[in-house]
């Protein structure tokens, strides 16, 4: 039997930055992290950001492998890993002189790379990157690149079939479930459901809405109900309230294209049920445009991030004017926010907290990675209630896209969980033009 040859895999800064604990997601092939992105790493160390947090921790995971010894041949990572080294820098070969003018620290990776490759012709040499742009570039060299895919959801159009529509019902049983309230049974209408799958079940003559409850095996029907002033406009709002109100579903994810409600419908949620909770916090990651940081912008702290929140504002805002100014549904709003038991914040500002008692509503969420993700939810106490909302095809991050960032990886990982529901918004609410302006441009 021929021996397997091992792959040897050079990372790229964005990599370590993305997941830590990369270097043990490689099985037993040998690792080579370039001199040049410990370099990187360095200007990352300090900051309150989780990528701050992740140079810190391949730092200290890097020291901790090494100890006294030196990299020289590569130090095994453990049983069923290979060898991890640190490559120093390597000279230009005339085709990356040639060119690339600047040796940037992409182009100084791409060296060291380009030297394995000629110097190792026996074994297949990898480049794995997060940046489109130096994948491109690594393999216009003849280089093999690829992106980091340890965390990336398989079959992404899963996502999209969450709601299943059944036809050719039997009118009876329409009618059972508008009579008993405990729904009926999932066998009975050949149905295999995973906990919290919703419903639109047809017959010749009626129809219902339904979530399948996995502690009775029964499907229930759901009716619509109007939510803190708003009210859902079709099955994939109802569907989503359904599941925000339901004090045993904990974590909720809702997907959708910019215009379905998502935020909205979280946020009446929250102030539905607000006596249950002792905070609601509205979160969203700050991802500058651009390339361009909150340094850039004019003004203090408040002033940098007000941008980036005004979003969460102007769904409140949505919610307080279905209501005069002196009804007490919106003093009271008025009065949360005066006590800070209604929060709007950068996610920055939250992290590192212990999340008691709290309806915790994330807002675009697809620009987080699944370790960020990760790091929020297990900050869960007693009593709260995670809510991401995003649209996995509008991504900001520039080393996220629709299967690696960290709300298609949770909708993904948590699918079928009794806790966990997720409903994927396809009808846009906000106006016709906007819809229009969502399909066709």
């Amino acid at each position: 039997m021929a021996k397997k040859i091992k792959k040897l895999f050079v990372l790229d800064t964005n990599v370590i930055l993305h997941d830590y604990n990369c270097i043990y997601n490689f099985q037993e092939n040998d690792i080579v992290i370039p001199i040049v992105a410990l370099e990187e790493l360095d200007y990352f160390k300090k900051g309150n950001e989780l990528i701050n947090y992740h140079a810190r921790e391949f730092a200290r995971e890097l020291d901790k492998i090494a100890g006294d010894n030196l990299f020289n041949g590569g130090i095994k990572l453990g049983k069923e890993h290979g060898k991890l080294r640190v490559e120093t820098g390597k000279p230009f070969s005339k085709e990356i002189l040639e060119s690339f003018a600047e040796k940037t620290p992409d182009h100084r990776i791409l060296a060291i790379a380009d030297y394995l490759h000629k110097n190792n012709p026996d074994r297949p040499v990898i480049l794995v990157t997060k940046d489109i742009n130096l994948r491109m570039k690594a393999k216009s060299l003849g280089l093999v690149a690829q992106d980091y895919l340890s965390d990336k959801v398989q079959d992404i159009d899963t996502l999209n079939r969450e709601i299943e529509v059944v036809t050719n019902i039997d009118d009876s049983h329409i009618q059972m479930m508008y009579e008993n309230h405990e729904g009926i049974s999932a066998k009975g209408l050949k149905l295999k459901p995973y906990a919290n799958q919703f419903f639109i079940l047809k017959g010749n003559k009626s129809s219902a809405l339904g979530r399948y409850d996995s502690q009775s095996g029964t499907i229930r029907r759901i009716e619509k109900q109007k939510t803190y002033g708003i009210e859902p406009r079709n099955s994939e709002q109802t569907f989503s309230l359904e599941a925000l109100l339901r004090p045993e579903i904990q974590l909720v994810a809702l997907t959708g294209k910019a215009g379905t409600g998502k935020t909205l419908l979280a946020l009446a949620a929250a102030l539905q049920q607000e006596a249950n909770f002792q905070q609601i916090l509205l979160a969203r990651p700050i991802v500058a445009l651009s390339n361009r940081d909150l340094g850039f912008l004019p003004g203090d702290v408040n002033e940098k991030i007000s941008p980036y929140m005004q979003p969460l504002f102007d769904n409140l805002s949505v919610i307080k004017n279905k209501f005069r100014s002196a009804n007490k549904e919106y003093q009271f709003i008025e009065e949360l926010q005066r006590t800070d038991r209604l929060v709007i914040t950068p996610l920055a500002y939250i992290r590192g907290r212990s999340l008691s008692n709290v309806f915790f509503i994330v807002d675009e969420a697809q620009n987080l990675s699944p370790h960020e993700i990760k790091t929020i939810i297990t900050r869960a106490g007693e009593g709260t209630k995670f809510v991401f909302t995003g649209d996995i095809q509008q991504i900001d991050h520039p080393y996220l896209d629709m299967k690696s960032n960290g709300l298609s990886y949770l909708t993904d990982k948590m699918h079928g969980q009794e806790i966990f529901a997720h409903i994927n918004l396809v009808k846009g609410e906000r106006s016709f033009l906007a819809e229009l302006a969502s399909n066709l441009l």
